[in-house]
């Protein structure tokens, strides 16, 4: 008897081959390792649908980008790194570009394709997620920790609770409390630096995945008299810790979750629990940005929509989805006027990954100002942004209560440099000279 997930998997597996998935010689193919089914499937669904939404969005919009449409082909991952390498090995061999890009929405699997993707000279973009030190592409050239990295997020947020301390922190205690793993161990060197510099007291506190056990976490907070907790969550962990929170009486407008701790999947279904609770956001929610609008518009209202339940149309995930979307775009549209109006390969996408300038005109052009920050990238810096939002959760909807806050670049960059430094030593890597790229 079949389960449901893999019943799910199966769905969407026939949902994939429903869509333009067949690589053709004049498309741009897409790889897309989605998870849509197990403890991270909800935050998936929207991700993804919003990816797919603004590929057929471009498609039907501009006839693609210089007369070349997007195609694309999803494998279910589950969110599982083994899982995320089997599904790439396999749709790379869909296309002869190999995919030509690879977002894999997922910390895990980004580690395990790092060295793949190198070796096949395909880019590997992560959208606020994955490895940190690949900012720095003199080592890391085919790797774009795009928009903002985790340790710039967590300086960011320590930035706003200053600010609401009225620029002091010492005394203040702190605790970090986050899922046991890569994606939420990324941050914790920086928060003791920050906690260095700024004299408040960090207590990190860490969740076995998948996080719906945490009762004696929330213990710890309570003993320790936290003045704030800082909460790296994904998935049914966030749910958890905000019915977790109000059990213990823990205020959730002193608790800052990160952007993957700040979605509608998280706080729905929390119910009164997650009212006041406060999150990082790379992107806002809403379909009063007016490309969201018009996809709705162009791409629901012609049946061709990713979405099942309409309703996640605009929400914090869905709008996530148009951002990678966005940002393969117009990696494909800064390529093509380099390398000239064709299917560009994996060594061209690189180069147009290097040398986005997503400026506020642009995003105006686009009908995405205020959707996400702008981003400018180089050979130094792969990231391109380094801000967030904060918004706060009012029991139905999210609302920006900050303006774009940049991370502690001083900080930061310093220890990104050295890791990747570092990483160059073990693998015999010759840094490249960025002031001879253009």
């Amino acid at each position: 008897m079949k389960t449901l997930a893999t019943m799910a998997a199966g769905l969407a597996l026939s949902a994939s081959i429903a869509s333009p998935a067949a690589a053709q010689a004049n498309d741009q193919f897409v790889s897309i390792l989605s998870f849509r089914v197990g403890p991270y499937g909800p935050s998936g669904v929207g991700i993804y649908g919003g990816f797919i939404d603004y590929m057929q969005y471009v498609n039907m919009k501009e006839g693609g980008i210089g007369g070349i449409k997007f195609s694309w082909e999803e494998c279910e991952t589950e969110y599982q790194a083994a899982k995320g390498v089997e599904c790439y090995e396999r749709l790379k061999t869909k296309s002869p570009t190999k995919g030509s890009i690879i977002h894999p929405v997922s910390t895990p699997i980004s580690y395990a394709l790092l060295e793949k993707t190198l070796a096949d000279k395909v880019p590997l973009v992560m959208t606020g997620y994955g490895r940190t030190d690949t900012v720095d592409g003199r080592y890391f050239p085919w790797a774009f920790p795009l928009i903002t990295t985790y340790p710039m997020q967590a300086t960011a947020i320590i930035k706003y609770i200053a600010q609401k301390e009225k620029g002091d922190l010492r005394g203040k205690k702190i605790t970090y409390l986050y899922l046991d793993s890569a994606y939420g161990k990324e941050p914790i060197t920086y928060l003791q630096a920050e906690a260095k510099v700024n004299g408040f007291e960090l207590n990190t506190v860490p969740i076995a995945p998948p996080g719906n056990e945490q009762g004696a976490q929330w213990q710890q907070v309570r003993q320790n008299k936290a003045d704030w907790v800082i909460f790296w969550g994904f998935g049914v962990m966030n749910q958890t810790a905000l019915k977790a929170a109000q059990k213990v009486g823990y205020p959730r407008d002193k608790m800052i979750g990160s952007w993957w701790a700040g979605s509608e999947e998280d706080t729905v279904p929390a119910g009164d629990a997650a009212k006041g609770y406060l999150s990082a956001a790379m992107n806002v929610s809403g379909k009063n940005v007016p490309l969201v609008a018009d996809i709705e518009k162009v791409v629901y209202g012609a049946g061709k929509g990713n979405l099942q339940d309409k309703s996640k149309i605009g929400s914090i995930n869905h709008n996530r989805g148009i951002v990678i979307g966005i940002l393969t775009a117009e990696a494909v549209r800064v390529g093509q006027q380099k390398y000239g109006k064709k299917v560009l390969s994996g060594e061209e996408l690189r180069w147009a990954l290097e040398h986005l300038n997503l400026s506020d005109a642009r995003l105006k052009e686009l009908g995405a100002t205020g959707l996400m920050p702008a981003v400018k990238t180089s050979c130094m810096d792969h990231e391109g942004s380094g801000k967030i939002k904060i918004q706060q959760w009012d029991g139905t909807k999210w609302n920006v209560v900050s303006d774009w806050i940049d991370g502690n670049r001083q900080l930061v960059r310093p220890l990104l440099e050295e890791s990747a430094k570092q990483f160059g030593k073990e693998k015999n890597i010759t840094p490249r000279d960025c002031s001879k790229e253009s």
